[in-house]
């Protein structure tokens, strides 16, 4: 067993300015196309995916700046729920998006995600709960297209605990007209 000693005396003193979770700025960076409008989050990590992120809300139209450690999001200019192929596949929480999407525009078309280091993690979870949401999926050529009339509230149980499938479930729902959701 290693043995750390600490030698010393001194008195620590300092400050040290903590970041944001890169787990919480994603969904967000997410649900912010939900807003019709500006949103700025603030403390966020200048980490690959929070960039990866911003180029794909760029992407699909928004307008995207960084002011200090904080993001300002414009969604006002949002003009496509088409999310790239090969932004989708360079982050596993980009398929947040879909949720964003749905709640926002009732269509999405994504691919499935990548970027995942510790193996396979399936998005059947997110697909399954969006079809007993009255959200019609087609799979074709690699794409998920989603679409919906209105996305109606049910119970969803998932066969596993998943945070990006609650997530998903609640970006699509939030925006819904009738609140028995």
């Amino acid at each position: 067993m290693a043995i750390i000693q600490i030698v010393g005396g001194k008195e620590l003193n300092g400050e040290v300015n903590i970041q944001g979770s890169k787990n919480a700025v994603l969904p967000i960076l997410a649900a912010t196309v939900l807003v019709n409008g500006i949103s700025k989050l603030n403390h966020c990590p200048k980490i690959l995916d929070v960039y990866h992120m911003i180029k794909i809300l760029e992407a699909i139209g928004c307008l995207v700046e960084w002011e200090g450690s904080s993001i300002i999001v414009d969604t006002t200019t949002l003009n496509t729920s088409t999310v790239p192929e090969d932004l989708v596949k360079k982050m596993r929480s980009s398929i947040i998006l879909m949720g964003a999407l749905l709640g926002r525009t009732k269509t999405a078309i994504v691919t499935y995600p990548g970027g995942c280091s510790i193996g396979a993690r399936p998005i059947d979870f997110h697909l399954h709960a969006f079809a007993k949401m009255n959200i019609s999926l087609k799979e074709e050529d690699g794409l998920i297209y989603c679409n919906t009339d209105d996305v109606i509230g049910t119970d969803i149980y998932l066969e596993f605990p998943s945070v990006g499938a609650t997530e998903n479930v609640i970006l699509a729902a939030v925006l819904r007209e009738n609140s028995n959701i």
